[in-house]
């Protein structure tokens, strides 16, 4: 017997549910936990002055990097750009805009949005160029920066399982970001490898429970 669930949608059906303008978060570490088909689907919409919230952005033309090729992406937020070299390319064309912040206040500062922190103090940064257009203050002798929290309008997340309530299991280093996401954006869009029925997850093995999932999106359905 099919398992259904109202959370299941179709991939382009959940896709559309973007916007133009939009800050979505995206889970993954390079190709670990990325949700390749929701990534797909986007590249091919016609939405555009995306602001993109990730810890890297693939490679040109492949995973996030074909959102920067089709020219849907005005602003990127995140921490590691290496191994994609359009991304300097079109940065420095004037092209898009570039936050660049260290990986542990990153995966903080969404974490920070998820549980309503506006903001925390981290001594990581200070007196690089990332801290510039800080506040600073210090604390027993030792100067901090002010990291404003992250929040996106959108969050593309992957998952290995989900029940039909939208409890999500994660598979191993793919879980990376994907938790932290779940909880600090408006819309959450889970892809999933495979949905089963409410109860056969062990509550013990729940990451994200249901209640931050609003859409399922199953791979290869």
């Amino acid at each position: 017997m099919a398992v259904t669930s109202r959370k299941v949608m179709e991939l382009e059906q959940a896709v559309a549910r973007i916007k133009s303008g939009d800050s979505i978060m995206v889970g993954g570490f390079g190709l670990s936990g990325y949700p390749e088909a929701l990534v797909d689907a986007l590249s091919r919409s016609p939405v555009n002055d995306l602001t993109i919230i990730s810890c890297d952005l693939g490679s040109p033309g492949i995973g996030l990097g074909a959102l920067l090729t089709a020219g849907k992406i005005t602003k990127l937020r995140g921490t590691f750009y290496n191994r994609n070299t359009e991304v300097a390319d079109a940065y420095n064309a004037g092209k898009i805009q570039v936050e660049l912040i260290p990986m542990g206040s990153f995966t903080e500062a969404i974490r920070a949005a998820g549980v309503g922190v506006p903001a925390f103090y981290t001594p990581t940064a200070v007196g690089t160029d990332l801290s510039k257009g800080k506040e600073t203050r210090v604390f027993d002798n030792r100067e901090y920066l002010l990291q404003t929290a992250i929040r996106g309008n959108v969050a593309l997340v992957r998952a290995y399982k989900a029940d039909t309530l939208g409890n999500l299991v994660y598979y191993k280093t793919a879980r990376n970001f994907n938790p932290q996401m779940a909880m600090a954006a408006d819309l959450v869009i889970a892809e999933v490898d495979h949905l089963v029925p409410a109860g056969e997850i062990d509550p013990e093995n729940v990451i994200t429970p249901h209640n931050f999932v609003d859409i399922i999106v199953v791979r290869g359905q």
